[in-house]
């Protein structure tokens, strides 16, 4: 029974991602019809994703915290019922200010409990084919794109944001809570000579401290940082080089679709030929595909730079949860996850930002592509030095 059921936490922690980071992520869809519709400056929106990344990765630590003591079902509940206020209420701001704390706080601290925890449970339910398990949630999360931005913009065509934003928020609430209340704690797995039972009494203090964590969760920000500003102005800057509204949404969509198939290639080769490598890898394409941006302008070559970055960016996201569940105890894996999200999400929160405030200076995106670029090298280098913790040996009996 176990063994079947593991694939549906698998299953609810897709769906759950795909709903939250959709919701999240929608604000890219709605970044122009906010700026034309209240005068708000791009820069001044964007920073309600800034705020969103920043409230996210301090409150995943918590969640992730709280889930190793009580489970991940009542966090993914707590999680649900703020993401949908929060963009319930985003959708009545009157002021700039009111709209980037409700949408910024709520729907940042609320997301923050939907990836670390799934995270930390479905790597807790796998001893095999653990890289593939991940890969599959987060192929869930990246469905995303396909999903709820192309939903997003068919109803701002047809009423306009406020009301887009609304439906959106009820829609979060109808479909995330049931599926949260499938999920269930891990049962206890033991793999006597793994590294990570071997630091079985470490305490989550310690784990931070270790050089696996360090460079793992500087690899994550470098990433993060990397792919956060093409994920969220590619869109904007398809309508600057005069791609229609409707086909510059596609190349968003194209990049989830993408990151499907990245994310199972990926999972399959971490489970061959191990995280880190199939990592390394998938940062390397990372990073010149946000590179290859600076050079498109038409539909076509936006479409094949998305396959290629979103395969790449989507591929890499779940093998941080692998390494750390290689090295780590199940016991602190909600917290070490959640550190981990926590540092990455301050990578995530600088894209936005930047993008806003090169477009606003400079009336383009070329140097939000460049700057990825080098970035994404950055992460490429410190992921190389990453050194697996030691196994200890089981003692034979006397």
């Amino acid at each position: 029974m176990q063994s079947r059921y593991r694939w549906i936490i698998v299953a609810a922690g897709g769906f759950l991602g795909c709903v939250a980071a959709g919701t999240m992520f929608s604000l890219a869809v709605f970044l122009q019809p906010i700026a034309e519709d209240t005068g708000w400056s791009r820069a001044a929106i964007s920073s309600a994703m800034t705020i969103n990344f920043l409230c996210m990765g301090a409150a995943a630590f918590g969640w992730g915290h709280l889930t190793d003591k009580v489970g991940a079902r009542p966090v993914l509940i707590c999680g649900a019922l703020l993401l949908g206020t929060g963009v319930v209420l985003a959708s009545r701001a009157t002021s700039l200010v009111e709209f980037q704390i409700v949408y910024g706080v709520f729907v940042g601290v609320a997301t923050g409990a939907v990836f670390a925890p799934v995270m930390a449970t479905v790597t807790g339910w796998f001893e095999t084919q653990r890289s593939l398990a991940v890969s599959l949630v987060s192929a869930g999360m990246g469905m995303a794109p396909v999903t709820v931005s192309p939903f997003a913009r068919w109803l701002v065509s047809a009423y306009d944001w406020r009301t887009a934003q609304l439906v959106i928020g009820l829609f979060a609430w109808a479909l995330m809570i049931p599926a949260a209340l499938l999920v269930r704690r891990p049962p206890t797995l033991a793999s006597a000579s793994s590294a990570a039972s071997a630091r079985s009494d470490m305490s989550l203090r310690d784990a931070l401290r270790t050089p696996q964590f360090v460079v793992i969760a500087l690899t994550y920000f470098c990433c993060c940082a990397t792919h956060s500003g093409p994920i969220f102005h590619t869109v904007s800057y398809a309508l600057t080089c005069g791609v229609p509204a409707m086909a510059a949404v596609t190349i968003y969509s194209v990049e989830g679709l993408a990151g499907l198939g990245g994310r199972l290639i990926f999972g399959i080769a971490g489970d061959r030929f191990g995280a880190k490598r199939a990592l390394v890898v998938g940062l390397m394409i990372q990073a010149t595909a946000a590179g290859a941006y600076f050079f498109v302008g038409r539909l076509p070559e936006f479409y094949a730079v998305a396959i290629v970055f979103g395969a790449a960016y989507g591929g890499v996201m779940p093998l941080y949860a692998v390494l750390i569940r290689e090295n780590f105890s199940l016991r602190i894996m909600g917290g070490v996850t959640g550190a981990a999200v926590m540092i990455s999400a301050l990578g995530m929160a600088m894209g936005p930002l930047a993008g806003g405030w090169i477009y606003d200076s400079f009336a383009s995106y070329g140097w939000l592509y460049i700057g990825s670029f080098g970035i994404g090298w950055g992460a490429v280098a410190i992921a190389l030095l990453f050194r697996p913790a030691r196994k200890v040996p089981a003692l034979a009996p006397a």
